[in-house]
């Protein structure tokens, strides 16, 4: 067990310099007996994990390119993240480490691609897609989202390996306009009938709850949030076009 700690630990150290790398220590060992469970993916014959730590920690350095990338820290999305926090992983454990994503935000030490390439290894192809859903979420906080933060939540899309049609997909739900319900059940404006109802079976498949379960409630309620706006583009469409 100390050996997997110390493991834990010197990868914090080599990925996550400075104050994180401390936090991660400090967390490792108040949680290592009582918080040890982790989220796991396959990949062909393997199984590979994500300890909690990691993947917080990950998603908080991804939250804080996103709140940068226009140039202004809003205090609306700052607070946004520490609401999903407290939610998901509770109050205290929620303050420690909005603690550590001020730092992070001032040290600007953050490589996306890096974290990219370890949560594109490691994760659902589902749970990534919640990852940009709450990233945009993030962006919305202040009621609108950016150009530059479109770009960055692209970059980031592109290396957690999402494909063009969903990152579009979710942005949609973010942006309205003629094309949204179009976009969001990624079909064209010349899609038959046939073609909007196959769309939508689809969607609904990807982005059910369900897919969703091996994380946290706040997770959960995200999926939520995109199967609902499937469901709202579908009826959108049905209006539209009598069926």
């Amino acid at each position: 067990m100390l050996r997997w700690l110390l493991a834990i630990l010197g990868y914090a150290l080599y990925r996550f310099p400075g104050a994180i790398a401390g936090f991660l220590l400090g967390t490792l060992i108040d949680n290592f007996t009582s918080r040890n469970k982790t989220f796991q993916t396959s990949f062909g014959p393997n199984r590979q994990e994500v300890s909690p730590a990691d993947f917080e920690l990950n998603l908080l350095s991804l939250a804080s390119l996103v709140i940068k990338a226009d140039g202004n820290v809003n205090q609306s999305e700052l607070d946004y993240v520490r609401q999903y926090f407290v939610q998901a992983y509770g109050r205290e454990r929620a303050n420690a480490t909005f603690k550590v994503f001020n730092e992070v935000i001032k040290k600007r030490e953050i490589s996306a691609q890096n974290i990219c390439n370890l949560l594109r290894q490691r994760t659902r192809y589902e749970t990534r897609l919640q990852i940009i859903h709450f990233l945009f979420s993030i962006a919305n906080a202040d009621g609108s989202v950016s150009t530059p933060e479109v770009n960055e939540l692209n970059r980031i899309s592109n290396f957690l390996g999402i494909y063009a049609r969903d990152f579009e997909s979710i942005k949609a739900m973010f942006f309205k306009n003629p094309d949204s319900a179009y976009k969001i059940l990624e079909i064209d404006r010349t899609a038959s009938t046939d073609e909007i109802k196959k769309a939508y079976r689809t969607m609904a498949k990807k982005y059910h709850p369900d897919k969703l379960q091996h994380m946290d409630e706040a997770y959960r309620k995200g999926a939520e949030d995109k199967f609902r706006k499937v469901q709202e583009a579908y009826e959108q469409l049905q209006k539209e076009k009598g069926f």
